[in-house]
């Protein structure tokens, strides 16, 4: 399965298949599975020690059984790996939830989506990026931060609220991974992409998608 080196995939593209170990059952969950049977949402992210995604997995989660109604399935995709991620949902329990563990981000590549490296003296979006150019970012969640925040800062102070604790299991995904960009993408049922929101393209880190533009394009080809 090769890389995809020139951005997320867009409308009209067609999915690769990964083949990744479930979390939420035993077994591997293929995007071929569902080629030819149902439509379904492809969300990949990064480990659960980011604060912004456990959000996002958790609002898909709610909606997955208003997606299901129409006959479309949804994919949740971790870069935290399996027994890590277990943990979390036994304490965590979405029901609705199908995920599975990617910690080397093979299906992240295979999207287009790039893991943001820290460079020494360049920065180049959505690729690389000074040291100082990312603590000049300022991410935010209105009503949950007392103010706009750097990544660093952000990931520490919503974890401590959630009260997260990074094990050294989440560290070593941080340490290969922490910029890696996340995204979701729509797939039909012959694995073609209808409806697409990343962090690449849509607002940068933490962005968040348009929960119901998403249904809207669901709507449109579910059953």
């Amino acid at each position: 399965m090769p890389d995809r080196a020139r951005g997320p995939l867009q409308l009209g593209e067609r999915a690769p298949n990964v083949v990744l170990d479930a979390i939420t059952r035993e077994g591997k969950i293929a995007i071929d599975d569902f080629r030819g049977e149902k439509p379904v949402l492809v969300g990949l992210y990064r480990g659960l020690h980011c604060p912004f995604c456990r959000r996002h997995i958790a609002t898909i989660s709610k909606l997955t059984p208003a997606l299901n109604a129409k006959g479309i399935e949804s994919l949740t995709v971790v870069n935290t790996p399996i027994e890590r991620a277990r943990l979390y949902l036994r304490y965590h329990p979405m029901p609705a939830l199908l995920a599975a563990s990617d910690p080397e981000r093979a299906s992240h590549r295979a999207f287009g989506l790039p893991n943001l490296q820290i460079s020494e003296d360049e920065t180049v979006w959505p690729y690389k990026a000074t040291m100082s150019d990312v603590k000049a970012m300022r991410l935010n969640l209105p009503g949950e931060m007392p103010e706009p925040m750097d990544p660093f800062a952000t990931l520490e102070y919503l974890n401590k609220k959630d009260g997260y604790e990074i094990t050294e299991v989440d560290q070593q995904i941080i340490a290969t991974g922490v910029g890696q960009l996340v995204g979701q993408f729509l797939l039909d049922r012959n694995g073609v992409v209808r409806w697409t929101f990343s962090e690449v393209l849509d607002g940068g880190l933490g962005a968040a998608p348009n929960s119901e533009e998403m249904m809207s394009a669901a709507s449109e080809i579910g059953q």
